[in-house]
């Protein structure tokens, strides 16, 4: 059986990534003509978070940015995605508060867990791997986490059970508060997609072979 359908399996069990979000989400425009980028520099990424915040105001705790999403402007300071032209977005960003934990959403051993440096990488992050008896195996990715709190490779979490934390701009490639969740299959793994957050538009057809939509695996 493989991903996304297992999650129909009743004896798999399913956790919420953050399980303490309350409330309606906000769902962050990244797009090439997002208001939300509009007159701001694309690397300031605290004043991004100063108006990122003005606009989920008090009634949204939380929010998303979305997957596929095309990503131009905001990416266009970063040459390792301008150069190839990688702009469409393989994650599902949870847009959460700074030092919010992260919870392992099925049974994972960490397949990786580490920091990448530079402007507009990943910082802080995990790979989780998830196996089951009769499921083709696939691995769960996050993004942008506190350098101090990742989880030593090899180690084991069951469903639910505390993992990592979100990181600040000095230890998540500079980025606004939020996790990457991405899920890539082995197939995606095997072709370089546990360091490629983005892919270009002549990959896309391929991508729910390599990283499919991460939206079933996140759960309220």
């Amino acid at each position: 059986m493989k991903y996304p359908f297992l999650l129909f399996n009743e004896k798999i069990t399913h956790q919420p990534i953050f399980p303490d979000l309350d409330g309606d989400p906000f769902v962050a425009d990244l797009s090439r003509t997002s208001p939300l980028l509009s007159g701001a520099e694309a690397r300031d990424q605290k004043q991004f978070q100063a108006v990122l915040e003005q606009h989920m105001g008090p009634n949204c705790a939380w929010g998303f940015a979305p997957y596929l999403e095309r990503r131009d402007t905001l990416l266009g300071d970063c040459p390792q995605m301008a150069a190839e032209k990688r702009f469409f977005h393989l994650g599902l960003d949870v847009i959460v508060p700074l030092g919010t934990p992260l919870h392992a959403p099925m049974d994972a051993v960490v397949e990786q867990s580490g920091y990448e440096s530079g402007e507009g990488n990943y910082g802080g992050f995990v790979l989780l791997r998830h196996e089951y008896d009769g499921v083709d195996p696939f691995f769960s990715f996050y993004g942008h986490l506190c350098r101090t709190r990742l989880p030593s490779e090899g180690t084991r979490f069951s469903a639910g059970q505390r993992f990592a934390e979100i990181g600040d701009f000095h230890e998540n490639g500079n980025w606004f508060h939020h996790t990457h969740l991405q899920v890539i299959t082995e197939k995606g793994l095997a072709a370089g997609y546990a360091s490629k957050g983005y892919c270009s538009e002549r990959d896309l057809a391929d991508m729910n072979d390599l990283c499919p939509s991460p939206i079933p695996l996140f759960k309220r």
